[in-house]
């Protein structure tokens, strides 16, 4: 008899896929009314269905083994940022010689490795870095992110490809499906994201409590803590040292700065505990993650994915939180859509005359009292009206300013266009992108309409 710690041998591929071919196979009562149960639909889904997962940290590792691991062969990655050494204690797809290197690209390979027949693509770059037509390709985005910005950013992108028609009512083509996961120590959530029909991450903008702030007096004159301390050297220490010169968090030697002005900062006050990691942590709002609600969290997300996906059984409705703090605390909460969303509902109704040209199209996203968009890029079906960057995009298309907008957007009476630009999110600037309805005055078709805002 073999020893129960000997190894045991890898299963072979049809063992692998024997539960989910079965699950695949068989109607039931929880089934979606899509669903047509087939022996080869998982191999179906795995050539036909493209997923990206944006963030490769400790919850990107766990959503790309999962996913791949689901049946999910054709799989994009993106992440900006490398591999550090206090990543690994949980980021169970690195290792030691791979500290320094593209996070997007290390955990390809290796999933890649892992998982026969799956393909994964890395993106080692900002999620702004793309541009919006590269999200069209996929069916579903799976979010494993731990900023706020990020979300927004990639919620109001999957919310911009959402047409409706003449009733309001939401086309089902358009749709692009989000599974949004997040951890804070022992606690995480896995949240389904239908725009058009469930709430968007804007209509729920709430959930996430506001970042601890302290009074900079404190901070200048009685420091009692190591975040005091840290907080410190980011918030008025850099500035005066560098006058003028952005705070970047992502830049190792701004963070390297940064704990150093903190160490001598607590130095000075006797404070201990000041380390590398925390200040990663205060600076960023980071809350130290746990291997194991990565895992459960990230099985959460990989299951409402395949279930979106493959219609097998109905999703959750629609945000579920996990507490494993004291014990294990599962619990499902239906939220409500606002159907007044700026991001996921029809779009913000603007009203141009025909004179109106794109420069003063722009000027008024700036003036508008709900939208605030400064520095707009402007898109329609796909084309590229104005452009802000880069460089050789703007000059190409600044010709386009001066003409009448009722010209660029082919004498539609009504339709739709997409603004990009730098909007306020919690007292930050963060880029957002927009869906607008623009109407002509005086043409008889947008008297349809509904008007709510005028140039």
């Amino acid at each position: 008899m073999a020893s129960p710690d000997a190894e045991q041998p890898a299963p072979t591929e049809p063992e692998r896929w024997r539960d989910l071919d079965m699950l695949l196979s068989r109607p039931g009562n929880l089934v979606e009314a899509s669903f047509d149960p087939s022996p080869g639909l998982r191999d179906l889904l795995g050539s036909l269905v493209e997923v990206l997962v944006v963030g490769a940290g400790g919850l990107g590792c766990e959503l790309l083994k999962d996913l791949a691991l689901s049946g999910f062969k054709k799989l994009h990655v993106i992440d900006m940022d490398t591999i550090d050494v206090s990543n690994l204690n949980r980021q169970f797809l690195f290792r030691v010689q791979d500290v320094g290197k593209s996070k997007a690209e290390v955990a390809a390979k290796r999933v890649m490795e892992r998982v026969n027949g799956v393909n994964i693509v890395p993106h080692f770059c900002r999620i702004e870095d793309k541009e919006i037509e590269f999200y069209s390709q996929f069916q579903i985005i799976v979010l494993g992110l731990d900023s706020i910005e990020a979300r927004s950013y990639i919620n109001s992108v999957a919310c911009g490809f959402l047409e409706y028609d003449s009733n309001d009512n939401p086309l089902e083509e358009t749709v692009k499906p989000m599974v949004d996961g997040g951890t804070e120590g022992f606690k995480g959530h896995a949240r389904v994201i239908i725009p058009g029909k469930t709430p968007c991450f804007e209509c729920n903008i709430w959930l996430f409590p506001p970042q601890v702030k302290f009074p900079l007096c404190t901070l200048a004159e009685t420091p009692r803590t190591a975040a005091h301390c840290i907080e410190y050297a980011h918030l008025i220490k850099w500035d005066e040292v560098h006058p003028g010169k952005p705070f970047d968090a992502d830049d190792a030697e701004h963070m390297q700065w940064i704990y150093s002005e903190a160490l001598k900062r607590a130095e000075l006050f006797g404070i201990s505990g000041v380390t590398y990691s925390l200040t990663q942590g205060v600076v960023k709002n980071i809350i130290p993650a746990i291997a194991s609600t990565n895992a459960i969290i990230s099985a959460a997300c990989a299951l409402e994915a395949f279930k979106l996906i493959s219609g097998c059984s109905k999703s959750v409705s629609n945000y579920l939180t996990y507490n494993g703090l004291e014990g294990t605390h599962i619990k499902v909460t239906e939220f409500v859509r606002d159907k007044d969303c700026l991001v996921c509902g029809p779009g913000t109704l603007v009203e141009l005359d025909t004179s109106s040209t794109l420069s003063d199209f722009i000027k008024m996203l700036e003036e508008h009292p709900t939208l605030r968009m400064s520095k707009a890029s402007v898109t329609h079906e796909g084309n590229n009206l104005y452009m802000q960057s880069p460089e050789v995009l703007e000059q190409m298309t600044r010709p386009n300013l001066s003409i009448p907008m009722f010209e660029l957007l082919k004498e539609a009476p009504y339709t739709t266009v997409h603004a990009t630009g730098m909007t306020e999110n919690n007292g930050k600037k963060v880029s957002s992108l927009r869906k607008l309805r623009v109407a002509f005055k005086g043409i008889e078709e947008a008297s349809k309409m509904d008007t709510t805002v005028s140039s």
